[in-house]
């Protein structure tokens, strides 16, 4: 199984002075990078991170994994700047344009590694992240200001 996390750098320096996603947007990140790090013991082929900017140089595309999730909002097309992509053995894709959901999935596989390892892995997640967590949170962030407009 192969995991890209796409995220925004802007956001997770917070430079678009919404805390909320910063937060949310640096767990994503603590979590993929743990995942990165012991991926071997997880059975998983490869874990990427690709920092997505508003640089004309940078158009957004995947680095790892050739799939891109978009909605559509007042009749355009939205790309979202963060959004978790796995891809199995099989070659399925599943994308996770929500960071919530996304937020779920990388601490699935935290729980998972929790399991196979000898010590406890799990980072220290923002008190809006563990809400996310703990409370089953699914709600669909508006549309930010770094979304992809195409």
């Amino acid at each position: 199984m192969r995991i890209e996390l796409r995220v925004c750098r802007h956001c997770f320096e917070g430079e678009h002075e919404n805390e909320h996603k910063t937060k949310i947007t640096r767990d994503l990140v603590a979590c993929a990078e743990i995942i990165e790090e012991h991926k071997h013991q997880l059975d998983l082929d490869d874990v990427h991170i690709r920092w997505v900017t508003e640089d004309d140089d940078d158009d957004g595309r995947p680095d790892a994994i050739p799939a891109v999730a978009a909605t559509v909002q007042n009749e355009q097309i939205m790309v979202s700047d963060t959004q978790l992509i796995t891809m199995g053995e099989n070659g399925y894709m599943m994308v996770y344009p929500n960071p919530q959901d996304a937020l779920k999935v990388l601490s699935g596989n935290i729980d998972e590694l929790n399991k196979v390892t000898s010590g406890n892995v799990t980072p220290t997640l923002s008190p809006e992240g563990a809400e996310i967590l703990t409370s089953g949170q699914t709600d669909v962030q508006e549309r930010d200001d770094d979304d992809i407009d195409y």
